[in-house]
């Protein structure tokens, strides 16, 4: 069989499996309304690491929470590892015309080239990019921690670990005073927060916890070089990286093993 005739099989065989798991997704939805309305179902394609072509799956038209063992099977029978979402829906494979719409920048570090002096190591995965001025707030001088959170946070969201939206101002100032951090007169301030108040929202918000690292001076930052490559390479997460009233987030490391620059 020449190519063109196995790639026409292979779509027909698989359009033919696609139309027979419809049907069982609807059955597996159950809401029937009147007896007339059917629910739709979803069909969301991945590509999941590793993966050269796409995945489809079809899921009944249900919040992610009720999909978790039908995700889980779909792990194993995929060979995926189960310590980390590849197949909910915010997993799903954007095509070019579904990317870089809205206001944010969507991983504007990739493609980017220069000098390297040892091992370099980044994020692994989706984030969308949070800068001062954005969503009609002025926050220059004073939001930076809260970008470098709101670009965390959209980390999490892209890779699936959570449905919950990237918080505003207003709501990383709220969940503190929730937290007892902050008082009531904090909720629509202008005051600047640190990395332990977004280490703190991190767990209020997601769940999340995180680990704090100290250097009294940018000049230390070389002694931490092992320790950030070490992150990048197991971990993923964009890093939040704070000084007096400045943050900055950290994308990735170039570290040299022999002479320690980074």
């Amino acid at each position: 069989m020449d190519t063109r005739k196995w790639q026409v099989a292979t779509f027909l065989d698989n359009t033919i499996r696609n139309h027979k798991v419809m049907p069982r997704a609807i059955q597996e939805d159950g809401s029937f309304e009147d007896g007339v309305s059917l629910s739709v179902p979803n069909v969301y394609h991945f590509k999941p690491p590793g993966f050269c072509h796409l995945v489809t799956a079809v899921y009944p038209n249900v919040d992610d929470d009720h999909l978790v063992p039908f995700r889980l099977e779909l792990h194993k029978r995929l060979l995926l590892p189960q310590n980390r979402p590849l197949l909910r829906s915010s997993n799903k494979y954007l095509f070019n015309n579904e990317q870089q719409q809205g206001i944010y920048l969507t991983n504007p570090h990739a493609g980017l080239t220069g000098g390297f002096c040892g091992t370099v190591a980044v994020i692994d995965g989706t984030y969308t990019y949070h800068h001062y001025m954005q969503d009609n707030v002025n926050d220059d001088g004073w939001g930076c921690a809260y970008r470098s959170l709101q670009t965390i946070v959209s980390w999490f969201r892209h890779q699936g670990y959570t449905s919950n939206p990237v918080p505003s101002h207003r709501e990383i100032q709220q969940a503190l005073v929730d937290l007892q951090d902050k008082t009531e007169k904090f909720v629509g301030s202008r005051q600047w927060i640190g990395s332990f108040e977004v280490s703190m929202c991190l767990e209020h918000l997601l769940g999340v916890t995180s680990k704090i690292m100290f250097v009294n001076s940018g000049a230390e930052m070389r002694s931490k070089g092992r320790d950030l490559l070490h992150h990048f390479q197991t971990q993923g997460t964009p890093v939040m990286i704070g000084g007096g009233v400045l943050a900055h987030t950290i994308l990735g490391v170039d570290f040299n093993d022999q002479t320690g620059d980074i």
